[in-house]
């Protein structure tokens, strides 16, 4: 495969890989409860580690998680922090652990207290449950300032709102909750059904100039399932997806990064752009421009093939491209 080769995670000594949370892919959740998986997750395929503190976790067991995440953080901040490709645009803050956390929801009983113990150390961002106004973001961020928040978008009153739940200062990303949107709609599964939603994250999110959305999880070990339905997301423009296992991570990432095809594509078109002199030819060049530049942009980043084309001319960003970095 065209990735990186997934990691020996028997290997102690083998570390995660982990990117910009601008770029990522694969957002894997861990159950806060279970701090046997810590270690087994940030050795994962995963672009950013997720600790869950909210859905995944019993209410007795809340404060317990909570003591969980923060004791392995502290731990992460205090030992060795090598962040891997694009860690040094990992985020607004220099220090800490890279690992974000997923909070519970503003007004649940949990919220103030979670921000609490974090805001004593060192995130690299949290995924916020249950947004349904731009309050529950705008309150989070006060709290906890120049820490990025994914607003997690999971009911139809979320959903109504998402425009301005993305233009809401704090916001650094959208996310779907798949599950509790179905459970709150009555929707089922279908890509069809959910067709109009994926839609209204997409454009919420190139709207207020934000990378663009994180789509919900697939659940089920079918790895079939797992292409096929990381397949729409990229189809909806959507560019990260949560994980619910560790390896769901890797095929997660090679579906929603460049293909050979597309790599392909778009070194033959600059090749043949420059062969015609370098200059605008027609109406369809600027987006052309625009895809190409994206796609071998991506593949670095994501280091795919990066020596087949390290040495090729670095070209303009096209002036109508709107791509997500």
């Amino acid at each position: 495969m065209y990735d990186h080769d997934s990691p020996d995670e028997s290997d102690p000594e083998v570390l995660g890989f982990r990117i910009d949370p601008v770029l990522a892919r694969s957002w894997l959740l861990v159950n806060g409860a279970q701090p046997n998986k810590f270690a087994a997750a940030s050795r994962s395929r995963a672009d950013i580690v997720v600790f869950d503190i909210e859905d995944a976790v019993a209410p007795k067991d809340k404060l317990t998680a909570r003591d969980n995440v923060m004791q392995w953080l502290n731990s992460e901040a205090s030992g060795p922090n090598d962040a891997g490709a694009g860690s040094e645009a990992s985020g607004p803050r220099d220090h800490g652990s890279r690992d974000w956390v997923r909070i519970n929801g503003f007004g649940t009983p949990w919220w103030a207290d979670d921000l609490d113990a974090l805001a004593e150390a060192g995130v690299g961002g949290v995924m916020l449950a249950m947004v349904e106004s731009v309050d529950h973001v705008v309150e989070t961020a006060k709290r906890l300032p120049d820490v990025p928040i994914v607003a997690l978008v999971e009911t139809a009153r979320g959903l109504e709102r998402i425009s301005e739940i993305a233009a809401a200062k704090g916001t650094f990303r959208l996310a779907f909750g798949i599950g509790d949107f179905r459970r709150d709609t009555g929707f089922g599964d279908n890509p069809a059904t959910l067709a109009y939603a994926r839609s209204r994250f997409t454009i919420a999110a190139k709207a207020a100039h934000l990378p663009s959305a994180i789509d919900g999880p697939t659940v089920g070990s079918s790895a079939l399932k797992l292409s096929e339905a990381t397949a729409v997301s990229a189809e909806f423009g959507m560019t990260g997806k949560i994980c619910l296992t560790p390896d769901q991570c890797h095929p997660v990432n090679e579906g929603l990064s460049p293909s050979q095809d597309e790599i392909s594509w778009a070194k033959e078109f600059f090749a043949e752009f420059e062969r015609d002199g370098g200059e605008i030819r027609n109406g369809s060049d600027l987006p052309r421009i625009s895809r190409a530049t994206k796609i071998l942009d991506l593949a670095r980043a994501y280091g795919i093939v990066a020596s087949d084309y390290e040495d090729d001319p670095v070209h303009a960003q096209a002036p109508s491209d709107t791509y997500h970095y």
